[in-house]
């Protein structure tokens, strides 16, 4: 048991308690709570955008990935996931902001009605199971390696759960911001060192580029023909399109003092997040290098092991410290907001229509209720589904908003035409047509479900929406024709 490093770990969860309690003494209202009253600076809109994505799949799970295949098997996360928050930053931020929103789900409302709002955020509020699952599941993977299989997985996940949930029930989006801030400091300085200090273990990081590059791991496109292609495609536009209509990532760039800081912080913090994201993987490569038979026992075991176990067994214990401490401040960054966003949804968009009469001071109140409802819910779900790998928990997360949520939202947004009719066919014909490829045995491999829930969520908004206007144009060509009823002619 590394008892020492357990001990700071736990005295960095504790501290964040004390920052989350400092920003609950400032939160007034609900627009405090959920959107940080809309006060972050650019500086403070890049580094809470940034820690949108990088968690435990950026350090843990995606080297993991890259290992098995290279490049091409992360095409989904870094590349889909930094290119969303582009995404929203050049066509989405500033037209929401203007809109003066408390969640994404009250755009819906506001261009389609209630129906659309309710049905749009409960699968807003779905797709939060596996992501907030794989967060949880690294928290207890931290607890567990550092007490040296001392504190089982379960009971490790309970601990950080615990402790993450305490600052964001107190502080809400004003919270996580500053403790995103901080994090994303120590994720940088330490991850950095640690980078530069495996690359000297490995004889240099030219080294580490030449075995990736053996191992034909640059190598990102799919294999030359249309069933690879299709899949490719599939894995790249399930977090790049399927995580723009998230309560996270619309929260973090809400929080923005002006429409602009909204916009260029979402660009930039996506940008810096695809380019730190390398890091892990280098790191992980190296690790090849510096114990080459440790590191192939355990990619064929447990791929999401080598990096901790790397650090643990060949870094100093300031490393050590540098590297725990920066994957517990991207564990929390991404845990904090997550659990934060879907308790919103809810409340907002849901219980109000329940309960009308709520005041602020209850909506609040209900928030806070909902968060550690919701964290118990998901930290069950985590147990039960221990053996999930991290990036499977987080890839099959975006799926169904993908496939429900992402084209009323893009339609309602650029196509005036959009109706409320088109908005409720795109979600049942994406979400049936997702649930057939994903369920039903063998279609898994026929045609990706995150591709097929797109397409027919589009079919679903065209037909929806212009078919009713096609009979309203063509009835009224009818009676243009036909100025006397055709009965009464000769």
């Amino acid at each position: 048991m590394n008892l020492a490093l357990l001990i700071l770990v736990i005295l960095y969860l504790v501290g964040t308690l004390l920052i989350g309690a400092w920003a609950g003494s400032r939160v007034k209202n609900t627009s405090d709570f959920a959107v940080a009253g809309h006060s972050l600076p650019l500086y403070m809109v890049i580094t809470t955008s940034f820690a949108t994505w990088f968690g435990a799949e950026t350090v843990m799970g995606i080297p993991a990935k890259f290992t098995e295949g290279g490049l091409r098997e992360v095409v989904e996360d870094p590349f889909g996931a930094s290119m969303c928050l582009v995404l929203v930053g050049l066509f989405f931020a500033q037209r929401l902001y203007k809109m003066n929103l408390l969640t994404i789900g009250d755009f819906y409302r506001n261009r389609y009605g209630v129906l659309i709002e309710i049905l749009s955020s409960i699968l807003i509020i779905l797709s939060y199971l596996g992501w907030v699952a794989a967060q949880i599941t690294a928290l207890g993977l931290v607890f567990t390696i550092l007490s040296g299989g001392a504190i089982s997985l379960p009971v490790g996940m309970v601990v950080g759960t615990v402790l993450v949930l305490v600052y964001v029930m107190m502080g809400g989006m004003l919270a996580v911001a500053y403790t995103d801030f901080i994090q994303m400091i120590v994720l940088v300085i330490g991850l950095s060192y640690i980078a530069w200090y495996s690359a000297g273990l490995a004889g240099g990081a030219d080294k580490v580029f030449a075995l990736a590059s053996e191992k034909d791991w640059f190598r990102i496109l799919p294999e030359s023909n249309f069933h690879a292609w299709l899949f490719f495609i599939g894995s790249a536009i399930t977090m790049m399109l399927g995580s723009i209509p998230q309560q996270d990532v619309f929260q973090r760039v809400m929080s923005a003092n002006d429409g602009k800081t909204a916009r260029n912080g979402a660009v930039i913090g996506g940008v810096c997040y695809l380019l730190f994201a390398f890091v892990p993987m280098f790191i992980v490569t190296s690790s090849l290098l510096i114990m080459p038979e440790k590191a192939s026992e355990l990619l064929e075991s447990d791929s999401q092991k080598v990096l901790p176990t790397l650090i643990l067994e060949k870094m100093p214990f300031f490393a050590q410290v540098l590297f725990f401490g920066a994957l517990v401040s991207a564990i929390k960054s991404c845990s904090s907001a997550t659990l934060l966003a879907p308790s919103t949804s809810f409340v907002e968009n849901i219980l109000r229509h329940i309960y009308p009469k709520l005041d602020d001071k209850h909506i609040l109140l209900a928030m806070r209720i909902s968060i550690f409802v919701f964290t118990s819910l998901v930290l069950t779900y985590a147990i039960l589904m221990q053996g999930t790998s991290i990036y499977e928990h987080v890839s099959s997360a975006y799926q169904i908003t993908l496939a429900g949520a992402f084209v009323p939202l893009a339609f309602g947004v650029y196509w005036r035409r959009a109706t409320t009719q088109g908005a409720l066919l795109a979600i049942l014909f994406g979400v049936t047509a997702w649930g057939i490829l994903t369920f039903v045995h063998g279609m898994e491999d026929v045609f990706p479900s995150s591709l097929g829930g797109l397409l027919a969520s589009v079919t679903g908004m065209l037909v929806g929406s212009l078919m009713p206007q096609f009979m309203r144009s063509k009835h009224t060509t009818e009676r243009e024709s036909y100025p006397v009823h055709p009965d009464q002619i000769g």
